[in-house]
């Protein structure tokens, strides 16, 4: 039996006397394309920097593909964190590098491969992402914001991750943009058999992306199943978030 490649439990996190999650649980199988919602200051963003090891929980367990995230040594914990991608929501860019140097940075950083294999391996990921050689020379400043979020894309892909992290990956871009884009994220994690799992509050890229659900409310994770599953739920959350004009309009488009 494959170990989940994402498990969470009993994780609790807590900032001063304020708790925002208690007794968390969530388990993500390999190959799902989960969205995670919630209302503002539920704690999505904080779950999700604990996923990625930026900050540690008060309490609980994470686990990646079966091994605790947290522990181990650096060399353990870097290899595991090897085995995900991370697209941050504005990106993320290192402003003083071209689009060449920020998504060699982390093959780089492996101080692994030579030169020329960096060349050819930043190239492909500019093709993956849809992106011409010509615009490797662009410096962030110079890029359009659906580019900017097809290079955070092609950095995060970098490293072959198993595992794709996504905070708010629409956010910011006009409808058509945001449409292109979800179809590219939908595209890359089908044909590398990623796992991704994305924090969003838009309900178009909910719709055409996620194959369930996971429901941040009360701290925990209240609700976890496909769209349809969920929206059958009587909550306030999901009422207000799924069940608006604008939202089934966005669902109707999107199933």
């Amino acid at each position: 039996m494959n170990a989940p490649v994402i498990r969470i439990r009993n994780l609790s996190t807590r900032f001063g006397t304020v708790w925002i999650h208690r007794h968390l649980d969530l388990e993500v199988a390999r190959g799902e394309h989960v969205a995670l919602v919630g209302g503002s200051g539920s704690g999505k963003t904080t779950l999700l920097r604990q996923m990625i090891g930026l900050l540690t929980p008060t309490e609980g367990e994470i686990r990646l593909f079966g091994e605790p995230l947290f522990g181990g040594g650096v060399a353990r914990e870097r290899a595991l964190r090897q085995r995900l991608g991370v697209l941050f929501q504005h990106g993320a860019l290192f402003s003083a590098f071209n689009v060449f140097d920020n998504i060699a940075f982390p093959l780089r950083e492996l101080k692994l491969l030579d030169e020329a294999l960096i060349h050819d391996l930043v190239m492909l990921k500019l093709e993956m992402v849809e992106l011409l050689p010509r615009h490797a020379l662009l410096m962030p400043a110079e890029l359009s914001g659906g580019m900017v979020k097809r290079v955070a894309l092609a950095r995060a892909l970098a490293l072959e991750p198993e595992l794709l992290l996504l905070d708010e990956p629409t956010a910011g871009l006009d409808p058509d943009r945001s449409d292109s884009f979800v179809r590219l994220i939908r595209t890359l994690g089908n044909e590398l058999g990623l796992t991704v799992l994305f924090v969003t509050h838009d309900l178009d890229t909910l719709a055409s992306l996620a194959s369930r659900v996971a429901v941040l409310a009360e701290q925990r994770i209240l609700a976890y199943g496909s769209i349809d599953e969920i929206m059958r739920l009587d909550h306030p959350f999901i009422r207000n978030f799924f069940l608006s004009e604008r939202s089934q309009r966005a669902l109707a488009h999107g199933h």
